[in-house]
């Protein structure tokens, strides 16, 4: 399985005003976090456009899952789309703002039940692919079921473009892709691992700005990459791309055994 999501980015020598800086990821975190045989690999791809394109490109061949939000772009791509229950849930919370203090309503309602799901994510947390898919199937698919039903029942009463009406009409329109999750152990309930991966790019680029060109970009796609892959797999960035310019040099068409998770290091994160 994959995760994806994407940020702006600015560069000055392109003719667009926005540019974007991709991210892909595999795996979990960390390593003590990860309970599968998936590596934990974390890639940035630089493109000057938002096109779905670009993730159809970089995506070639791949056919599995890929979880992302909502984001159409990701429609044209081959594998088999996974939904964000993180980003529903942010929908009704922002609905929440709109109704009257100390009342409880719809919203409530909704971040309720998306809790109870997330309650048995947190439960099964540490458990086997396999052990965690049987307890989705037990355990959640009856509160999803729950859930599409009091969003088909919801749909009918509030107005279209209220908060609520917003919030329940994306559900519904996410609705495969939302449930989707429950269909393998190693499916994530919502996309905050890329995420995640993606805001070391956006705090750095608090700090730096821009790029001044699309090459400096790319520079910095493979610099993150690099740095956030190590990190993922519990070594120094800088040491292990200290190792890595020691090596190189020395088997330059052997590049396996350079891989993070291959990678001993004495001082690790």
């Amino acid at each position: 399985m994959v995760q994806a999501d994407e940020t702006t980015l600015k560069v000055i020598r392109e003719d667009k005003n926005k540019c974007y800086m991709w991210v892909y990821c595999s795996g979990t975190d960390s390593l003590s976090e990860n309970q599968n045989d998936t590596k934990n690999i974390v890639l940035y791809d630089y493109h000057a456009s938002r096109a779905g394109s670009c993730a159809v490109d970089y995506l070639k061949g791949f056919n599995g899952y890929l979880q992302a939000d909502g984001y159409a772009g990701y429609e044209q791509v081959d594998a088999e789309l996974i939904g964000c229950m993180a980003h529903a849930r942010r929908k009704f919370v922002e609905a929440k703002t709109a109704q009257p203090k100390n009342k409880i309503g719809r919203s409530d309602i909704a971040i309720q039940k998306i809790a109870k799901l997330y309650g048995i994510e947190k439960q099964i947390k540490d458990l086997p692919a396999n052990e965690k898919y049987k307890i989705r199937q037990e355990k959640s698919l009856p509160l999803l079921n729950e859930l599409k039903e009091w969003l088909d029942k919801s749909i009918r009463q509030v107005l279209p473009k209220s908060a609520i009406g917003k919030a329940v009409q994306y559900s519904l329109n996410q609705w495969e892709k939302l449930s989707g999750y429950i269909k393998s152990g190693e499916i994530n309930i919502d996309n905050n691992r890329a995420e995640r991966a993606i805001k070391p790019f956006v705090i750095g680029r608090k700090n730096w700005m821009f790029c001044n060109t699309a090459s400096g970009a790319n520079a910095s796609a493979v610099l993150y990459s690099l740095i956030e892959t190590a990190k993922a797999n519990g070594l120094t960035p800088f040491n292990y791309l200290t190792y890595l310019l020691e090596e190189l040099p020395k088997q330059p068409d052997n590049l396996e055994y350079l891989m993070p998770w291959n990678v001993e290091l004495e001082d690790t994160i």
